[in-house]
């Protein structure tokens, strides 16, 4: 009997494939890191083919023995990959088969096409667990941040201006706000993912009586009250990969509050602002200016949120154009899809190391809060609560700034007869609202920057990420 090549041009073909389109067409360079997902989805797809009779227990017993021995060299690094054999499915089946001949039974009502799928949804369900653990420790590295420097005020900014007075721990939490919606947003993905389309073959399932039901619950294709989730059309089944460019949406907003977050951190290292100090293993220096110390981390983090949203916007074009249903164009759906992975997730867990190795400066941070001009909303607040309209208000405190500025004196220098001759409505206790721990004290509303509200804020966030 003539022994059948496992590579996939099979009886069709009179040759193998030229060099260069061997070169040109193979992914085993980047998709063997599927390699433990695809032995599990073959394992659940043997024991299923046992159970309907395609194999007997002596095969099944034979098929299992060999996957788990492959694995076993695959984790030593003693497997050879074998570029000629296109991808980490045929080179898995193709080894099996060579020692074992029973796995030549294996890709039985089985296609690449929904094998990939399986495998990437199985990969991807790992990754996305793996990264949600690691923005929780990063919340959590922002909350201790917070705690430690719990009584530290800052200015908070908007266009890049001073505006009004925050504690700086309310500036951090922020960012766990922001983490928490990329969290919920990753958890939401992960339930479409979590859905199994293998029997749906290369496009039109099988005329074997498949027991889909039981490879996905072996797989942990289920949803909360134990039932099987699987694919209910064969067509999108093995062409979908809406579930990766729905993580990588995910991921790519997750980069852009990295981003976000590294942006204020380089900005507070620099001399202008001096609010933090990040330990000399996280930042480098400069090979000219020997007094330079460049967060250079945070930049990367920075510049790392280009890449994720590059990926992003490569799956959307990839996929824009094809015919149902498989297209060889999805082979390159994995690098992208690979890349946004390793990246957010290296770049998440960087982020947290470096901010517990970093220190915050209090009495810069002081000496800015301490500008009595953020607090001229307060001032004019202070008018609203003697029944004026907020718009008369707000420019006549304008009006006292601008008699600020002409004196040159800070706002809370002035006297009361200064204060009176801009407007009447000012008493001797208006220069009262001027006292920073007295107009923290007042911020209480739920999500403001108030003593109290701050530090309720701090005790939740600690206690749901315990």
């Amino acid at each position: 009997m003539k022994k059948i090549s496992p590579v996939s041009r099979s009886g069709r073909f009179a040759g193998g494939p030229a060099a260069d389109v061997a070169r040109f067409t193979e992914s085993v360079s980047f998709d063997h890191r599927l390699w433990r997902h695809d032995i599990l989805g073959s394992l659940a797809h043997a024991t299923m083919l046992r159970k309907i009779g395609v194999l007997t227990k002596k095969e099944l017993r034979a098929i299992v023995r060999g996957l788990n021995t492959i694995g076993q060299e695959i984790t030593a690094g003693k497997f050879k990959w074998k570029p000629e054999l296109e991808d980490v499915h045929m080179n898995i089946e193709a080894e099996l088969t060579r020692r074992e001949p029973a796995g030549a039974k294996l890709h039985t009502a089985r296609s690449r096409n929904d094998q990939v799928a399986l495998d990437v949804r199985l990969w991807l369900r790992d990754e996305i667990v793996r990264l949600l653990g690691e923005i929780a420790d990063l919340q959590r590295a922002l909350i201790s941040l917070g705690e430690k420097n719990a009584d530290v005020l800052i200015p908070g900014y908007t266009h890049l201006q001073r505006a009004q007075p925050v504690y700086l721990a309310h500036h951090l939490l922020a960012y766990v706000e922001m983490l928490e919606r990329d969290c919920e947003r990753l958890w939401d993905c992960h339930s479409r993912v979590n859905v199994c389309p293998l029997g749906s073959g290369a496009l039109a399932g099988s005329t074997l009586p498949l027991e889909r039901e039981l490879v996905a619950k072996l797989l942990g294709f289920v949803d909360a009250s134990g039932r099987p989730q699987l694919t209910q059309n064969s067509m999108d089944a093995v062409s979908d990969r809406d579930f990766a460019v729905e993580f990588c949406a995910a991921a790519a907003l997750l980069s852009v509050h990295l981003s976000r977050l590294a942006e204020d951190l380089i900005l507070w290292t620099g001399a202008e602002f001096n609010f933090i100090k990040i330990a000399d293993a996280y930042t480098t220096g400069s090979s000219l200016m020997p007094q330079k110390k460049n967060p250079d981390v945070a930049e990367l983090a920075r510049g790392k949120s280009g890449r994720v949203i590059g990926n992003l916007v490569a799956l959307l074009t990839l996929l824009k154009g094809l015919p149902m249903t498989y297209n060889r164009d999805l082979q390159e759906d994995k690098e992208r899809l690979f890349d946004t992975a390793d990246t957010v997730r290296a770049t998440t867990r960087i982020v947290a190391a470096m901010l517990r190795n970093t220190k915050v400066n209090a009495p810069a941070c002081a000496a800015a809060a301490s500008d009595p001009a953020l607090l001229a909303t307060d001032l004019a607040d202070y008018l609203v609560k003697q029944g004026m309209p907020f718009r008369q208000a707000h420019q006549i405190v304008g009006a006292v700034v601008a008699l600020a500025e002409k004196t040159g004196k800070p706002l809370n220098r002035l006297t009361f007869a200064e204060l009176q001759s801009v407007n009447k409505s000012f008493g001797r206790d208006a220069l009262g609202v001027f006292d920073l721990k007295r107009a923290m004290a007042k911020r209480n509303l739920t999500g403001a920057p108030g003593t109290k509200e701050v530090a309720k804020q701090l005790a939740r966030w600690r206690e749901l990420l315990s």
